[in-house]
C-alpha cells in the first residue's frame, strides 16, 4: 500500500506530545528561589519578569508552527522518493560537500633549512663566493681572504657554497640577482678576488733588477690573458707583485742554492741567534744617573710650563679705582666685575665655577657667592673678523644688555656689554686697537685667497 504524499504548500499539524510541552513550558518557566531572604532584581530583570508572562503564550505558538513547518517538509522529501517502504517516516540528513577554503598543502615548497639564511646572502656576496672559489677552489682560503658584507662564518659560506650548487630554488633566485646587477658593481667585486695560484707564479717570476715598470706588467698580462683573471689590470697586478715582495714571496728572495756543502741559511734566521747583550757596550753608571736627573728635571719644568698656560690665558686683576685702566699689547677683552677683573688674552675663553676636579679659565666664584653658577656656565670667543660671541653651556640663563640668553643659544658681545649670571653682574670691555689689527689682518687673508 503505497502512502500519498501531501500536496505542496500544504501543512500536516501534529498535537504536541505532553514531554513537548513540559519542555516548552521549562523553557519559558522562571527559576526562583525558595529563601525568605531574596537579591535585589535590576532593572532588566524587572522588565524581563513583567513581559515574561505576556509573551509566553505567543513564544508557544511560534514553536508549534515551526516544528509543524519542519515536519511537514520532512514528509515531502519522504514522499517524493521512489522507493517508500511501509515503516513510519525517518528524518534522512543528506550531507552536501562544501569546497574547502583552505588550500592544499601539496603546492607548499618543502621547507629548507638553507632558506633561512638567503636574505643575510646578497648578491654581491655570492658573486663574491662564486668568483674567489673559482680562483682558489678552496673555502677555507675564501674565508680568510674575502671580505663579505657581513662578518660569515667558515660553515655558513659551505652551507652556502653547497645550496648554490645542489638547490634548484635558491640557485635560481641567487643567479637572476646576479644577473640583475649593475657592470661597475660586478667590476668592483671581480676586482677584489683572490689571486689564483698561477697567478702567483707568473708573478713571482718578475725580477727585482731592474725594477719593473707599468709596461712590464701590461707585457705580463698581454701574453697570459687566459690566465689572469678579466679583472685584472697592470696596475693591479703591480700592486700585487710589490706586496710579494713586501713579504718574501718572488722567486729571488727564496732561498733554494747550496754553497759547498753548507746550504745557505737565510738572514732573519741569523738575526734571531744573535744576543743583544753580547753586542752592548759597559755602562757607565755615574752618566747614567746624571742623565737621568737632567732628565727628571726637563720634566718636571715642561710640566710647570704646561700647568701656567691655562692660567696664562685669562690674568685676574683686583679693581682699584673707578678710572679705567689702559690695556696692554696682550689682552683682547676684560670682562670687569665689582670686584675684579678677568683679562682675556686668547681667543676662548670658558666661563663657570672651579671646582676640584673641574678647572675653567673664569672662575666667577671669587667675583661673589656662586653656587647657583654651573661648573662649565658659558665660552666667549673670538672670531677671525673680531667678533666676540657668548654661548651658554649651563643649566641657568645669562642676561646679556637685558636679554636672556638660554642653553645652547649664543648671543654677539660688543663694547661695554652687560654679562649677569646668577646675580653677578660684569661689563665687557674690547681692546678695540688690537681688535681692528686682528680684523686688518684677517682681511689681508680673505683678499690673498682667490
Amino acid at each position: 500500500m503505497e502512502m500519498q504524499t501531501p500536496a505542496a504548500g500544504l501543512e500536516l499539524e501534529f498535537p504536541l506530545t505532553p514531554s513537548m510541552e513540559s519542555s516548552n513550558s521549562d523553557v519559558n518557566k522562571r527559576r526562583s528561589s525558595s529563601r525568605s531572604i531574596k537579591r535585589r532584581k535590576f532593572d532588566d530583570e524587572l522588565v524581563e519578569y513583567s513581559s515574561s508572562s505576556k509573551d509566553s503564550e505567543q513564544v508557544a505558538k511560534k514553536l508549534q508552527r515551526t516544528r509543524t513547518i519542519s515536519q511537514s517538509n520532512s514528509l515531502y522529501e519522504v514522499g517524493s522518493s521512489s522507493n517508500v517502504n511501509n515503516s513510519p517516516v525517518e528524518k534522512r540528513s543528506r550531507f552536501v560537500p562544501r569546497p574547502s577554503s583552505k588550500k592544499s598543502r601539496k603546492n607548499k615548497l618543502p621547507s629548507n633549512t638553507s632558506t633561512k639564511d638567503l636574505g643575510r646572502w646578497k648578491p654581491t656576496d655570492d658573486l663574491a663566493l662564486v668568483t674567489a672559489v673559482i680562483q682558489s677552489n678552496d673555502l677555507q682560503l675564501v674565508h680568510r681572504g674575502i671580505k663579505f658584507s657581513c662578518r660569515f662564518t667558515l660553515q655558513e659560506i659551505q652551507h652556502r657554497w653547497y645550496a648554490l650548487l645542489y638547490e634548484p630554488t635558491i640557485s635560481k633566485l641567487a643567479a637572476a640577482a646576479m644577473r640583475n646587477l649593475h657592470p661597475d658593481i660586478i667590476a668592483s667585486v671581480e676586482s677584489k678576488t683572490l689571486y689564483s695560484k698561477d697567478e702567483q707564479q707568473l708573478l713571482a717570476q718578475v725580477k727585482t733588477n731592474p725594477v719593473p715598470s707599468i709596461t712590464t706588467f701590461e707585457e705580463l698580462l698581454k701574453k697570459n690573458s687566459l690566465i689572469f683573471h678579466r679583472a685584472r689590470t697592470p696596475k693591479t697586478l703591480m700592486t700585487q707583485w710589490q706586496l710579494m715582495k713586501q713579504y718574501g714571496l718572488l722567486d729571488e728572495q727564496t732561498v733554494t742554492g747550496v754553497m759547498g756543502d753548507k746550504s745557505v741559511v737565510p738572514f732573519s734566521e741569523l738575526e734571531e741567534n744573535i744576543n743583544d747583550a753580547d753586542l752592548s757596550s759597559m755602562k757607565d753608571e755615574c752618566l747614567e744617573e746624571e742623565l737621568f736627573l737632567t732628565d727628571r728635571r726637563e720634566k718636571k719644568e715642561i710640566r710647570m710650563l704646561e700647568a701656567e698656560v691655562t692660567r696664562w690665558q685669562v690674568l685676574v686683576d683686583m679693581v682699584s679705582g673707578i678710572a679705567p685702566q689702559e690695556f696692554d699689547n696682550h689682552t683682547l677683552a676684560v670682562l670687569k666685575g665689582r670686584l675684579v677683573r678677568y683679562l682675556m688674552r686668547s681667543r676662548q675663553i670658558t666661563l663657570g665655577r672651579t671646582t676640584k676636579d673641574f678647572n675653567v679659565d673664569v672662575d666667577l666664584s671669587l667675583e661673589g657667592p656662586a653656587s647657583k653658577v654651573s661648573r662649565q656656565q658659558g665660552t666667549i670667543r673670538l672670531r677671525n673678523n673680531g667678533d666676540f660671541f657668548i654661548m651658554n653651556e649651563g643649566k641657568r640663563p645669562i642676561f646679556v644688555d637685558g636679554r636672556s640668553i638660554l642653553t645652547g643659544n649664543k648671543y654677539r658681545l660688543n663694547d661695554n656689554s652687560v654679562v649677569e649670571v646668577a646675580g653677578l653682574r660684569f661689563v665687557f670691555l674690547i681692546n678695540m686697537d688690537l681688535i681692528s689689527v686682528i680684523r686688518q689682518e684677517a682681511a689681508k687673508m680673505n683678499l690673498s685667497v682667490p
